[in-house]
């Protein structure tokens, strides 16, 4: 989140022009200053991490009024309630910064995913202050707010009603939702986000509440996207329960009357499931067997590589703190994270073991990140490593060292997955190739595990050793012993 990383410039922090005028660190619904400089001059703290693509929170202009939730005087710095498309928000430096910051990344190897919303704008969007038509947006008899299921989407039973109040309803009464069966509304996004992908030069894009736009619509922008730029990643956010419902909304392997065309999903399913793996004890349908079945489902989808797969964002509770500040857990998790199949998101201070539960509002989990601006204490930065406590120090080079790894890693990057079922909660999976062959295995169980090597002989024949790495150290096969929470991934060797 911009507003919530660092504040590489302090003028920028707040206009008298804009309709929000608040700035304060202390009330955790206002706007805090961090903008892309201050990302920018992180890039190399991102590069060590192992970072390769920055997903920001919407960068574009919000100068949108203070709005009312939960009786709660609110600011929109998260960034989903656009007010000119055109305009990178200045308090985030403008499109200059964003020209800047996209090119620093660019010169490092990175790439730029930026957050596209189709579905609604702000009540202060210049277009919606001045409409251009009554049906530019979806209209009701009186307000209407949307149910947030996406079940009547995928149901073949589903009412017709239902199916409208999840489309056209509006997401919240200053959210305004936009009517993209019109043709010009429909013009109007298309036409941007090539021009934002052209002029920026961004890499992908990450569409917000996915499911709550038009279906023809959303496949009507993604082939006009891909068309111009063959090359770019399109994930969708489909905050769903079940992997059929996932798989619905991007490319599937399902013979359904309609087919959505977005590359992958954000997977709500795998989290759901790698949470109950760390969370709950080994059983029948509970703890890791909840991960394997999930996996097994992915015939549903045509390319789960392309899925975007994660522990934490902005808008859950942070993993450390879902996990009890467990650490050999969190070690568990990141192991699991990165490397199982899909595209890997951390939420910035996963790292660093930020915590917190959404209670009472988001704003606990979108905290600032410690060091980011200029009047933060040089003890408390934990950019740097002596800002940093000894446990955070090792899970920022536990998740850096794996993340590095997984840079060079063929069998991780484009290779094949074989998962064996959980057995008294040892669970191994292997990512595989005809160069390299990396194994992940966790005891999720309770008792210290030694493993039947001759159970898993269709992966690992011909290898003797292993090399852990984290940190480095080969072991033969026939050596490894895991204690309850154990985890690692390790490469093997001949």
């Amino acid at each position: 989140m911009p507003d919530r990383f660092s504040n590489g410039d302090p003028s920028n922090d707040h206009f008298d022009d804009m309709r929000d005028k608040g700035h304060d660190r202390d009330n955790p619904f206002d706007r805090h200053g961090g903008d892309l400089k201050g990302i920018q001059n992180h890039l190399g703290y991102l590069d060590e991490l192992g970072v390769t693509t920055l997903w920001m929170t919407p960068v574009v202009e919000n100068d949108m009024a203070r709005t009312t939730e939960g009786g709660v005087s609110r600011s929109t710095y998260h960034g989903y309630a656009f007010t000119n498309h055109y305009q990178i928000d200045k308090r985030l430096g403008g499109n200059t910064a964003y020209h800047d910051l996209v090119q620093a990344a660019h010169a490092k190897g990175m790439k730029i995913i930026q957050d596209a919303v189709y579905n609604h704008v702000g009540n202060d969007h210049w277009f919606i202050r001045d409409m251009p038509m009554k049906d530019w947006v979806n209209q009701w008899p009186a307000y209407t707010n949307t149910s947030y299921k996406d079940q009547p989407l995928v149901d073949p039973y589903a009412a017709a009603i239902d199916k409208k109040v999840s489309v056209d309803g509006w997401f919240t009464p200053f959210l305004v939702d936009l009517n993209q069966r019109n043709p010009y509304v429909s013009n109007f996004l298309i036409q941007y986000a090539i021009w934002a992908t052209e002029e920026f030069g961004v890499d992908g894009w990450r569409v917000d509440t996915y499911f709550y736009s038009d279906p023809v619509f959303l496949n009507k922008i993604n082939d006009a996207l891909l068309k111009e730029f063959p090359a770019l990643t399109v994930f969708g956010e489909a905050w769903v329960q079940t992997v059929t419902n996932s798989a619905y909304f991007c490319e599937n392997n399902m013979n359904i009357p309609f087919k959505h065309n977005c590359q992958g999903v954000t997977d709500f399913p795998v989290y759901f499931s790698l949470v109950d793996a760390l969370k709950q004890s080994y059983g029948w349908n509970e703890g890791v067997n909840r991960l394997y079945q999930v996996l097994a489902q992915d015939l549903l989808y045509k390319n789960p590589m392309r899925n975007c797969i994660f522990l934490t964002n902005h808008d859950l509770d942070r993993i450390y703190s879902v996990i009890g500040e467990d650490f050999d857990k969190f070690k568990m998790g990141m192991n699991l994270l990165l490397t199982l199949r899909g595209i890997p998101q951390l939420y910035y201070g996963d790292e660093v073991l930020m915590k917190n539960f959404k209670d009472p509002s988001d704003a606990e989990v979108r905290k600032d990140f410690p060091g980011g601006w200029p009047n933060d204490k040089p003890k408390d930065n934990r950019f740097i490593k002596e800002g940093r406590s000894d446990k955070q120090e090792e899970a920022f080079q536990h998740i850096s060292r794996l993340a590095q790894f997984r840079k060079n890693s063929t069998a991780i990057g484009s290779g094949k997955m074989m998962q064996y079922l959980p057995k008294d909660g040892l669970y191994v999976y292997f990512r595989y190739d005809q160069q390299q062959t990396v194994m992940t295995i966790s005891n999720t169980g309770d008792k210290k595990i030694k493993p039947d090597w001759s159970w898993y002989q269709e992966r690992i024949k011909g290898f003797t050793q292993a090399r852990n790495v984290v940190t480095g150290k080969v072991k033969a096969l026939s050596e490894i012993e895991l204690d309850p929470k154990e985890s690692y991934v390790m490469e093997l060797l001949k």
